[in-house]
């Protein structure tokens, strides 16, 4: 047995320590439930990304607070892919994970910090990559981490890497040297509704409170960020920004993901609420690389924040969205209609979601 539908959970950042929210569970179609994954897995697990690889869907990686683990058999099994000997402890807490486009063997591990780690031979060995934080990085009552990590379809030296709460950087030379993205994000900040403090007493910070990054392989110079503020859009490889203005579209504005599909490169979604501690949320989707929205989850209703959005790495069709709260959404039909499927045990702090 292989599970279609793996969810993964931890602590949330700045809220006292609650058991729900930890795990990683696995949808079983033929009982029409949710089954705890942990064979080979750390105790007390958390896990805050998981990746499946588009050729080899059988191929699941999840990031944890001990670092990377794989499953060869859709989830069954899992194994270690140990960073290299002597990483601090803090520095294996993973909160992203990319795989390369263009070599699925290459994998991109972000965790706390400004930490990212490279490994070109499907996990057995990694190399730390260089990165200084860039301007605009913000203490808060959370450690800094790479909550995001994209590289370009076209160009495998092209690497993107965000920053909660710091912005996003990009490299161009496959990682040995990093270029600030933040001088017109920072710049945008002057304008009264794009200031926002927090956890932290200055105003920029919700700008530099990246969630997501996405690429297209149609558009090689278009940037899409998701952030506290809402979407931005970069058409120039990230050097300026735009305001998209979703709230023409949608009431709610609190991005906390935006991905284009895997299978249409026109295609977007986007996950939004109102903000991060919320009981509303909302999936929409652009076919249009963005240009108009139109509310994808219909007659679905969410009760706390919208955190990620995942389209199956095998068919279109299969689309899943999850709440904060546990509450997991998802079509079989392309959004014709939707089932809910919520976690067990009052699972919640959902932040990882991937589609088989």
């Amino acid at each position: 047995m292989a599970y279609s539908v793996f969810v993964g959970a931890g602590q949330w950042v700045g809220v006292v320590d609650d058991e729900r929210a930890q795990g990683l569970f696995g949808f079983d179609a033929d009982l029409g439930e949710w089954q705890p994954i942990n064979e080979g897995l750390p105790d007390n697990l958390e896990v805050r990304y998981i990746a499946i690889r588009p050729d080899q869907p059988q191929t699941v990686y999840a990031g944890t607070q001990e670092g990377p683990y794989v499953s060869n058999d859709g989830g069954m099994n899992w194994r270690a892919l140990p960073l290299p000997e002597g990483t601090a402890a803090e520095d294996k807490v993973v909160w992203s994970i990319c795989l390369d486009p263009s070599d699925a063997e290459t994998i991109y591990v972000g965790t706390q910090g400004t930490t990212v780690f490279r490994s070109r031979n499907g996990g057995a060995d990694w190399q730390r990559l260089p990165i200084e934080p860039p301007e605009g990085c913000l203490k808060a009552n959370f450690p800094m981490r790479v909550i995001r990590i994209a590289v370009a379809s076209h160009d495998p030296d092209d690497i993107l890497v965000a920053f909660e709460i710091g912005g996003l950087v990009r490299s161009r030379d496959g990682g040995q040297t990093w270029q600030s993205c933040n001088k017109v994000l920072l710049e945008m900040t002057g304008q009264q509704h794009l200031k926002s403090a927090i956890v932290s007493d200055n105003e920029i910070e919700g700008m530099m409170d990246s969630h997501a990054l996405a690429l297209s392989a149609k558009h090689p110079d278009t940037v899409w960020l998701a952030n506290r503020m809402g979407l931005f859009r970069s058409d120039d490889n990230g050097t300026d920004w735009s305001e998209f203005g979703i709230g023409r579209f949608s009431p709610l504005t609190y991005a906390r993901d935006v991905m284009v599909s895997g299978h249409d490169s026109e295609r977007m979604y986007a996950a939004l609420s109102v903000a991060a501690m919320s009981d509303a949320g909302s999936l929409y989707r652009s076919d249009d690389f963005g240009t108009t929205w139109s509310r994808f989850d219909h007659d679905v209703s969410i009760d706390s924040t919208l955190m990620v959005v995942a389209e199956s790495v095998t068919t279109p069709d299969r689309v899943y969205c999850a709440a904060r709260r546990g509450q997991v959404f998802g079509t079989e039909d392309g959004g014709e209609t939707w089932q809910t499927y919520q976690l067990p045990d009052g699972v919640q702090g959902v932040y990882a979601l991937a589609c088989a």
